[in-house]
């Protein structure tokens, strides 16, 4: 480009009367200070890793927080869902799974995490998260067809309830004891896209989920004590490999390194 051409340009800009040159899209990786970094061996694995990590700033590094430990996944593996950042910007190729309701497959991507809830009537000491308590009437819609589909409601609040399937969150053993729930497949939602996806207590090791993450008790507190609103922690869930091919398709430095 001359130099006159370009001076032009740079005047008609400053004057307003031209839209500015795009600047570098901002987006969720830029926000958060808190990272939960889950993978596995595959597509198909149920047992996987859990790394925490945390920074400072947006351009600081990010520095591991304790140590890595044992999770579940979906019991049959995982598959790309719907997510904070677009499957084809993390490398998502033409074969690889794509995540439905009722397939047994927890979701692969970047995503927000929302409210905890628990058996107990208050979370635990030194949380920071906001808290959903489980009562009886407290549901979660995996209906496809009904407005409130992937929302955990209470069902006496809800005037004329239209769904014909729901998972109750009030259970008689200790799986939903502490869990937070993970923004998959929630702006937009969906139809029939996958719902009602959680961090939550696992049955054992090896044990997958019906497409949750699961983990020991010990842990998933941990995590919720850990987990601060004011530092936008986001869950980022893949095959390792997949994992490595996103880290180095984004711009610097903006997933942190696993070990």
């Amino acid at each position: 480009m001359s130099s006159w051409l370009r001076f032009s340009l740079l005047a008609i800009c400053a004057a307003g009367l031209f839209p500015a040159f795009p600047a570098q899209a901002h987006d969720a990786l830029d926000d958060t200070r808190q990272m939960v970094v889950v993978t596995t061996a595959d597509w198909n694995s149920v047992s996987g890793t859990l790394h925490r990590f945390e920074r400072s700033g947006p351009h600081d590094t990010w520095m591991a927080v304790g140590q890595p430990f044992p999770i579940v996944v979906g019991k049959a593996g995982l598959a790309w869902g719907s997510g904070l950042i677009s499957n084809e910007r993390l490398g998502a190729g033409a074969g690889d799974p794509i995540k439905r309701e009722g397939d047994s497959k927890a979701p692969a991507g970047v995503f927000s995490l929302g409210k905890a809830f628990g058996y107990e009537p208050q979370l635990l000491a030194g949380s920071r998260m906001s808290y959903v308590q489980l009562t009886p009437s407290v549901e979660c819609v995996d209906d496809a067809a009904s407005q409130h589909y992937n929302r955990i409601v209470d069902r006496q609040h809800i005037n004329a309830p239209d769904w014909n399937s729901s998972e109750h969150m009030l259970r008689h053993d200790e799986l939903y004891h502490w869990g937070v729930y993970v923004d998959h497949n929630t702006n937009p939602t969906r139809p029939a896209g996958g719902s009602c996806i959680f961090l939550h207590v696992w049955r054992g090791a090896g044990q997958g989920t019906v497409g949750c993450t699961a983990m020991p008790k010990g842990d998933v507190e941990q995590l919720i004590v850990w987990f601060d609103p004011a530092k936008s922690p986001l869950l980022v869930q893949m095959p390792r490999d997949q994992y490595i091919k996103a880290r180095q398709r984004l711009e610097g430095a903006r997933l942190p390194a696993i070990h």
